[in-house]
């Protein structure tokens, strides 16, 4: 099959290089000449373990190519793939939805046949109508049908997500783009992946509503860990304790500074929105990022209990700026929260994240950049790890311990365990743990 893809950022160049993967001949768009003369040039823009090989293997191959031209590609195309970024909308939360109908408007003059146009951002219920009716107005002649096949993949572990997914979804109102959707993904049909044909407004709303329950995991696990800690208790044993359950599962049950990224933050505020329209409010949801919201802020307020409420002067070594490890997303990161927090309360901030630095010194001021953890820890009244990155789950305790002005870690993700810290000499906080 042949397959364009407009917009190479995270969704679109993953899927476009899993899809040449396949053995499709896919052609990434986007109008971001310097970025396309990159990914010709074999840099890829984006940090995803894997990715850039993937990508070189494809172009070595002649399946995957980059472009600024879209004619050509989508003319030739059995289906396009609008993988746009659909950023929250400044003032009311809504989807900003503007990229996914410039690219409707553009599609429209340049198929040539019958072609399926398919949905990969993820947008709000009704979109695929809306684009639907873009592309009748501009050519009422076309041959089409509009797809919402919305994307599942964790950032720091998509390739995998994409090629052995927990399921499909393929949201459709005309059966002429059920067999090349069906061939698209063959592969996955041969390893028996569950894929769900359904109605297009049935597909869009799957995605929001399986984020939405993943956030609300997350955020109830954390008020567990308050509790926890008003109570004596151990939250990682509280969910593992209901974890255990089957009808619960394990997964999305770390208690931490509240969620972030591309996704959660929000696929959760347009949920509410549209939820709000259509008169029909998720009560649930908005409670859910409400407690997001003020979780992240309040992260700062157990840094200042642990020096006993005085961050005046004091200088806090931050490990981990992204929203999670294996990604350079700094989008809603709890550090964005937290470090102004601190830096309110007086405290001095240095911080190092093995690939966030770039884009968080866009993103945060006054904070000393650092290249190691140890350089960190130099120095610093408080160590607070805000990222489980791999990197720091066996530091060298001692090292540490020696470098720092006061041996206090605060450890948001609880990668550490208490006994072990206490044995070295530090004093430790962590989130839900007696």
């Amino acid at each position: 099959m042949r397959v364009a893809m407009i917009g190479t950022g995270y969704v679109g160049l993953v899927s476009g290089a899993c899809f040449a993967d396949f053995g499709h001949t896919v052609t990434c768009i986007d109008k971001d000449a310097a970025k396309i003369e990159r990914l010709k040039a074999g840099g890829i823009p984006i940090y995803e373990p894997g990715l850039d090989l993937l990508v070189a293997s494809n172009v070595a191959a002649r399946r995957l190519d980059f472009s600024v031209d879209a004619a050509e590609a989508i003319r030739d195309a059995d289906a396009v793939f609008i993988g746009v970024g659909t950023p929250s909308r400044r003032g009311d939360g809504h989807a900003d939805l503007s990229f996914v109908y410039a690219a409707a408007e553009e599609i429209a003059g340049l198929i040539d046949g019958f072609t399926v146009i398919v949905t990969k951002s993820t947008v709000p219920v009704g979109t695929g109508d809306e684009i639907e009716r873009i592309i009748k107005a501009a050519r009422p002649d076309a041959q089409f049908a509009v797809v919402s096949n919305p994307e599942f993949l964790r950032e720091g572990a998509a390739i995998e997500d994409f090629k052995r997914p927990d399921r499909v979804v393929v949201g459709m109102n005309d059966e002429r783009a059920r067999p090349v959707m069906s061939e698209i993904y063959r592969p996955l049909f041969l390893n028996e992946t569950p894929i769900l044909f359904t109605t297009r407004r049935t597909a869009e709303l799957i995605k929001y509503a399986a984020n939405a329950f993943l956030a609300l995991k997350i955020t109830f696990i954390n008020e567990m860990a308050d509790l926890c800690e008003a109570l004596d208790a151990d939250v990682q044993q509280v969910a593992r304790g209901i974890g255990l359950d089957k009808r619960i599962g394990n997964k999305f049950l770390n208690a931490g500074p509240g969620y972030g990224g591309s996704c959660f933050p929000k696929d959760t505020l347009a949920l509410v929105r549209t939820a709000v329209d259509a008169g029909s409010p998720v009560k649930l949801i908005e409670t859910t990022v409400a407690v997001n919201d003020a979780r992240k802020k309040a992260m700062a307020t157990k840094v200042r209990d642990v020096v006993e409420g005085d961050l005046a002067g004091k200088t806090i070594g931050v490990l981990g700026l992204t929203f999670k490890p294996n990604t350079d997303d700094m989008r809603d990161a709890p550090s964005l929260d937290i470090i102004p927090a601190l830096q309110a309360l007086g405290a001095k901030i240095q911080a190092y994240d093995p690939q966030g630095t770039h884009e968080a010194r866009q993103l945060l001021n006054d904070v000393d950049f650092k290249d190691d953890s140890y350089a960190v820890a130099a120095g610093a009244d408080v160590l607070l790890i805000i990222t489980e990155w791999d990197e720091f789950r066996a530091l060298d305790l001692d090292r540490v311990k020696l470098l720092m002005k006061a041996p206090v870690l605060v450890d948001l993700r609880n990668i550490y365990r208490r006994d072990e810290l206490r044995n070295c000499g530090f004093r430790y906080t962590s989130v839900g743990r007696p």
